[in-house]
């Protein structure tokens, strides 16, 4: 079940597993990449993570996905900073099973939200992204799997191996998983690995 809602200027959907009928659950902020943009948001009601999550019958979560209005993430950060912090305080989630993820522009964003509100979230999943390595001391506390395909020439895969080397140099606990076959839709793979949703189902903040 996905309900379309509204938070100040950002539309947003509420994937809620089959038979939900209410109390808290782990909860999944998911940030689109570019292709999300606009003000159309049947493109998010029907992004790939919810025909990956109906593929592998993935129940486990609540998965909330805001829509950019804006260019990129970074100009209405600001706002996505207030949405976080709402949905990690909604009736809903379990603030100690909240989690980001997301790819390409959304990849980008997952490090940089995780690096703004490290004290937010369990794990996080960047895809196919990139940030400031430079300031990743800030995520040493914080359990990363992070994916990228090595053909990928629209973001280079460098740009994560230096993320998870940087947070990893710093202390972190980040893996990095480059598929030698993918470009720039390496979100496939990830979003179709069962052992990926195991594995961040059981990471708990704290």
């Amino acid at each position: 079940m996905i309900e379309v809602r509204k938070f100040n200027k950002l539309s947003y959907t509420v994937r809620f597993p089959e038979g939900y009928t209410g109390g808290k659950m782990p909860v999944i902020l998911h940030i689109h990449g570019a292709g999300g943009r606009g003000t159309d948001i049947e493109i998010i009601r029907d992004h790939y993570i919810h025909h990956a999550l109906d593929k592998i019958n993935e129940n486990r979560f609540i998965v909330v996905s805001p829509q950019c209005y804006a260019d990129t993430w970074f100009e209405i950060f600001n706002e996505l900073l207030d949405f976080a912090e709402m949905v990690r305080n909604a009736e809903y989630t379990d603030d100690k099973h909240f989690y980001a993820m997301g790819a390409s522009m959304g990849g980008y964003t997952t490090w940089q939200i995780a690096m703004t509100r490290p004290e937010y979230f369990a794990a996080i999943v960047p895809v196919c992204g990139g940030g400031m390595y430079w300031n990743a001391a800030r995520l040493k506390d914080i359990p990363i799997r992070a994916f990228h395909g090595a053909l990928d020439t629209t973001v280079l895969p460098e740009e994560s191996v230096h993320m998870v080397a940087a947070v990893n140099n710093n202390g972190g606990k980040a893996e990095l998983t480059v598929y030698p076959d993918m470009a720039h839709n390496s979100w496939e793979r990830a979003f179709a690995d069962d052992e990926m949703w195991k594995w961040m189902f059981s990471q708990k903040r704290g």
